[in-house]
């Protein structure tokens, strides 16, 4: 009896279902804060636009919103009586619990509740047309990784990290995550990999390779790096993220080409 229990168990399979008005869901996670996932998100998302895609970008860190100081959005989303409406800026649909709290009100909620609010952003907010909703995760590998990957038709995920061991050891573990949940990694982003000073030369200010490193050892794909640059922290704290503000900069080029691959990788086969 102990044995058919057990089996029905291991077997169990969860009704995964793809985002209405979307057709590709692409997580960006690292289970690690501080590496600079949602500036990658945002900045991914501007990027697929730019190269002619239809795109949403949902912040699914509900402790911690970065979008709306992103994007610099202070609005609340309206209603159509069943559904949110999505926020459009910089031509992309926008999603985030910041849209409907005070900038500084913490997120005390237990685990049911963060369960049930990315429910509400995935099943019941009026997407439009999307080929692609980026999903900014949160840190960690708890209730809202879970939920995405057990309910939600997630056709990838990008991994980003920075390179120091300290970060990698958390990142590691969200890569045994995602495989026991069989939700296909796209690839490893070394983020802040480096700085090139005045004098021109090259600092490995968090270390060198852990990233790509760590995409060897797991078999993933290393899917490049971006360096140290103050612009894009500066055009991020300003709401007008680098590749839409300076698309001509040297770390845009790198996100367009990023979003290259992710368009060529998806809607071109």
């Amino acid at each position: 009896m102990n044995d058919t229990i057990k089996a029905k168990k291991e077997t169990k399979s969860f009704k995964k279902n793809p985002i209405p008005g979307t057709k590709f869901t692409i997580a960006v996670s690292s289970a690690k804060g501080g590496v600079g996932k949602s500036t990658f998100a945002t900045n991914l998302a501007l990027a697929l636009k730019k190269i002619g895609c239809k795109v949403g970008l949902l912040d699914a860190d509900i402790y911690g919103p970065s979008l709306p100081k992103l994007f610099s959005i202070n609005e609340k989303p309206q209603s159509d009586g069943q559904n949110l409406i999505p926020i459009k800026k910089y031509d992309i649909q926008c999603m985030s619990i910041g849209f409907l709290t005070e900038e500084q009100t913490p997120m005390i909620w237990r685990g049911p509740m963060v369960t049930s609010a990315i429910k509400t952003f995935t099943q019941k907010v009026k997407w439009k047309d999307l080929d692609f909703i980026i999903v900014d995760m949160p840190p960690g590998t708890g209730d809202t990784q879970l939920t995405f990957a057990q309910e939600i038709n997630m056709d990838g995920v990008i991994i980003v990290s920075t390179p120091q061991e300290i970060a990698l050891q958390d990142v590691k573990r969200g890569i045994r995550m995602f495989d026991k949940l069989k939700v296909k990694i796209i690839g490893l982003i070394d983020n802040m990999s480096h700085f090139v000073g005045d004098d021109g030369k090259k600092y490995e200010i968090f270390g060198e390779g852990g990233v790509k490193r760590t995409a060897k050892e797991f078999q993933k794909e290393f899917l490049g790096l971006i360096p140290i640059d103050p612009e894009v922290g500066k055009q991020g704290d300003l709401g007008w993220p680098i590749v839409e503000s300076k698309p001509e900069h040297k770390i845009s080029k790198i996100y367009l080409d990023f979003a290259k691959k992710i368009k060529s990788d998806y809607l071109l086969n």
